[in-house]
């Protein structure tokens, strides 16, 4: 952060777009401009303001360019989600379509597409550098294998039945056409613009069976689909936050444990507008930070598996106030193990347990007790504080 101005400089600026949550937002950023900028091609036509390209572009591929770059901008959506969870998959899918998402907005030869296309291509060198950002394996639940199965099997089904019976359907001529039955038919829009013929009771029972297994398949997927979402929802609602929150964590302070320097060690990450994780095992403690969508995990700080949800991997510094010395330098053990290379800030309750913690592992060690007691006396004698404190802060 830049002292003088209060906000970041050019370098941490870009130190942040190299971040999870900075290549999240630059990924949604290119995914709206997407849509926004198919949308326009589409009801304004080309407009070339940087040369001949308008002329050189047939019409009909820059009215194609348009409907697909809304398809990618939506498809730019998912992908930036899949991101949020940290997985490769969605790192593959968005690296594919940011050059893809710049060609569809030079081929609708737009003044207004030229934002995207810039955009678009500066989003690649950014995803290559935070690559290592993105390392989570996709795991689908066999629910969520079985409703893809489903759907696509369903849509298999319809398109080469609807082809096979297409002299007894009005309005099927070629593979496209009975895909698109298919599709509209299993998901109950039903244009009826292709229908069967009503003497043919092989097209109508066939009909009848699409209608059914799509709306099924759809059914399925919707839920499997929106399940996950629920679930996470009401973890949050029990103080428990899902691992596609914690993922986003980046360049953090992990706080560990809940005690009485917890709310003055908030308040202070909190007024340095800096990110941070609490990681404790008082559950009823984590019920504010999930109200205030603080990233919080209710488990014990000294156990391996929750800092790494918490992302110690990612986190800029540690800071151990537990409460208890004993538990401090297991939490402090911990996590110099996970990360040797981490700078790590503890509490004590005397001067004994100062000197254990430092053993532990930790680079710094404050008593609070022993410095409030110096402050207090300075400020007795000559209201002066501001030394002992620097004093104090030289010896720990």
């Amino acid at each position: 952060m830049s002292e003088a101005a209060g906000r970041p400089d050019s370098a941490t600026d870009w130190r942040y777009l190299l971040t999870t949550r900075g290549t999240v937002g630059l990924a949604m950023t290119v995914a709206l401009l997407s849509v926004a900028t198919a949308v326009v091609a589409i009801f304004t036509g080309p407009s070339d303001p940087y040369g001949p390209l308008a002329s050189a572009v047939p019409t009909v591929v820059t009215e194609a360019a348009g409907f697909t770059g809304a398809l990618t901008g939506f498809a730019t959506v998912a992908s930036a989600f899949a991101l949020r969870r940290g997985l490769r998959a969605g790192w593959w899918a968005t690296l594919l379509l940011m050059p893809l998402s710049a060609v569809q907005g030079l081929l609708q030869a737009s003044p207004y597409s030229m934002p995207l296309v810039v955009l678009s291509l500066v989003s690649v060198p950014v995803l290559i550098l935070s690559r290592h950002r993105f390392d989570a394996q996709l795991s689908l639940t066999t629910t969520q294998l079985a409703a893809g199965a489903a759907l696509a099997g369903v849509q298999l089904y319809g398109t080469i039945g609807g082809y096979h019976l297409r002299e007894q359907f009005d309005g099927i001529d070629t593979i496209l056409d009975a895909f698109y039955f298919t599709l509209i038919t299993s998901s109950t829009v039903g244009y009826g613009d292709i229908t069967p013929n009503q003497s043919s009771e092989a097209a109508v029972l066939f009909t009848m069976s699409v209608l059914v297994l799509g709306v099924a398949s759809f059914g399925i997927a919707v839920g499997a689909l929106v399940g996950p979402a629920i679930q996470a929802r009401i973890s949050k609602t029990l103080g428990k936050m899902s691992d596609s929150q914690l993922q986003t964590l980046d360049d953090h302070v992990l706080v560990l444990g809940y005690g009485d320097l917890t709310e003055p060690i908030i308040e202070e990450l909190v007024e340095a507008g800096l990110t941070f994780a609490v990681v404790t095992r008082d559950e009823e403690a984590t019920e504010p930070f999930v109200a205030a969508d603080v990233p919080v995990v209710a488990a014990d700080p000294s156990d391996e598996e929750p800092l790494r949800r918490a992302r110690i991997d990612r986190a800029r510094a540690v800071v151990v106030a537990t409460n208890d010395d004993a538990t401090d330098a297991l939490a402090i053990l911990t996590a110099r193990e996970l990360r040797p290379d981490v700078r790590i800030v503890a509490s004590a309750t005397d001067r004994e347990s100062t000197r254990k913690l430092h053993r532990a592992g930790a680079d710094a060690v404050i008593s609070p007790s022993q410095l409030g007691g110096h402050l207090l006396v300075r400020s007795a004698l000559d209201g002066d504080s501001s030394a002992i404190v620097d004093r104090i802060l030289r010896e720990e």
